[in-house]
């Protein structure tokens, strides 16, 4: 359960930080096995593809391109129910985005001079769906969506196949809402490694985003040192949730569980200046997680968490800040007052009816945000994830003579004469 941490005694953070360490491993191993992966890929395609399904899916597939029929017969597999939700999700993220869609801009920076911006979705983009113990099709709609609206030419999906060599209905579904239709029965390392490299079969794309487990991050990281780009650095999940007495416990223990539940790797955070809260959200917490299909792997993930008390609110918010959560949920009666005091979270949730997986699924936010204390430098998910921004200028005569001086006079300082003779000729001509 919760480690207890006292740091009422404390007036600033003491020697070595707040101590909250995060669950860590040595990688060492894991990326000589990533590697051997990713270089099997790039050399064999897909005959490595297949050799790597059945060994770490146990799944012998002779194709594993989703079928246009496979993903029409997706939704008659699923419930109306389900299938309503979804769409209800999709219009809340697809409403949320649009609003981040920025119009081109002409700034005139002198007589003659007119300087802008335009946005340019990126060509080709992967998206890895994790399959495993979870089928995260919410996740499609967060990166499908804002892909679709931010012009991507090619969007490209893997996730990995069941044990009937299948993709879960429900990830054909979203796939289908969100306008994708290049599926692919592929997970793991080597699915990041084929649309890192292409394949026969798998395009190559220019970045890759979605979650997975460590081999998959591992992936990610080491194909972004071969040029291709990727949504975040990633880890495990994690929630913080700062609690006042205003706080219901009940409430706060379904949160962090909701999190707890994701894997063993996973961690969650109670930040309160009350230690009854604390003990009140303990007790909770024990009888709720007996009630988990998930119960012993959200076991496993709290003893990565801890309960920490606070002196005051003034030394909590120092505290999450320098946490940096991937979720943060304030369940305080000042809440918004407190919200304006974060400067580190990936997103941040505002009091007791505000749960972290709302925003998982459909409040219309992104889920797809930086963990492992990235969301110091890092944001989550965006329309701007799936663009590039390319700056114009266009300069008449009159805009060069005006700021021609300027242009020689500081490239002659830096001893660059060709930059200010590019100038100088135009002038003279």
């Amino acid at each position: 359960m919760l480690q207890i941490i006292d740091l009422r005694e404390h007036t600033s953070p003491p020697v070595g930080g707040w101590g909250i360490t995060r669950p860590s491993f040595d990688n060492t191993q894991l990326q000589q096995k990533v590697k051997a992966v990713l270089d099997e890929v790039k050399k064999n395609g897909d005959r490595a593809i297949k050799q790597f399904t059945l060994q770490f899916d146990g799944i012998e597939l002779s194709d594993f391109v989703v079928s246009q029929q496979e993903i029409d017969e997706a939704s008659d597999l699923l419930s109306d129910d389900l299938k309503e939700a979804i769409l209800q999700a999709a219009a809340n993220i697809r409403l949320f985005h649009q609003q981040q869609i920025s119009q081109v801009e002409i700034i005139e920076t002198m007589p003659g001079i007119k300087c802008w911006r335009r946005t340019v979705g990126i060509e080709k983009v992967g998206l890895y769906i994790p399959g495993g113990t979870a089928p995260l099709f919410s996740t499609i709609l967060m990166l499908g969506i804002p892909a679709q609206l931010a012009g991507c030419r090619e969007v490209i999906l893997c996730s990995p196949p069941n044990k009937e060599g299948k993709l879960h209905p429900a990830i054909l579904f979203a796939a289908s809402v969100a306008g994708i239709n290049k599926l692919y029965k592929v997970g793991g390392v080597q699915a990041i490694g084929a649309m890192a490299y292409g394949t026969e079969s798998i395009a190559k794309v220019y970045k890759i985003f979605g979650p997975g487990n460590q081999y998959v991050t591992c992936a990610k990281q080491m194909i972004q040192q071969e040029g291709v780009s990727i949504d975040m650095p990633a880890g495990p999940s994690e929630v913080c949730v700062l609690a006042d007495d205003t706080a219901n416990a009940s409430f706060v223990a379904a949160d962090l569980l909701s999190q707890a539940e994701h894997g063993i790797d996973s961690q969650v955070i109670l930040v309160t200046c009350e230690e009854q809260v604390v003990h009140h959200v303990i007790a909770e917490l024990n009888k709720q997680v007996l009630l988990l299909p998930r119960a012993d792997i959200a076991r496993k993930a709290l003893e990565n968490s801890k309960g920490i008390i606070v002196k005051d609110m003034m030394q909590a918010i120092d505290l999450v800040n320098e946490y940096a959560a991937e979720h943060l949920i304030i369940s305080c009666f000042y809440a918004e007052q407190i919200g304006e005091r974060i400067i580190n979270a990936g997103s941040v949730f505002l009091g007791n009816y505000s749960p972290e997986s709302v925003g998982d699924y459909a409040s219309g936010t992104n889920h797809t945000l930086p963990t492992n204390g990235f969301a110091r430098a890092y944001s989550g998910v965006s329309i701007d994830s799936f663009v590039k921004k390319i700056t114009y200028q266009h300069l008449s005569k009159e805009g060069l003579k005006n700021i021609g001086n300027t242009v020689q006079l500081m490239a002659e300082a830096e001893g660059l004469r060709a930059h200010a003779n590019a100038v100088k000729v135009r002038l003279e001509n």
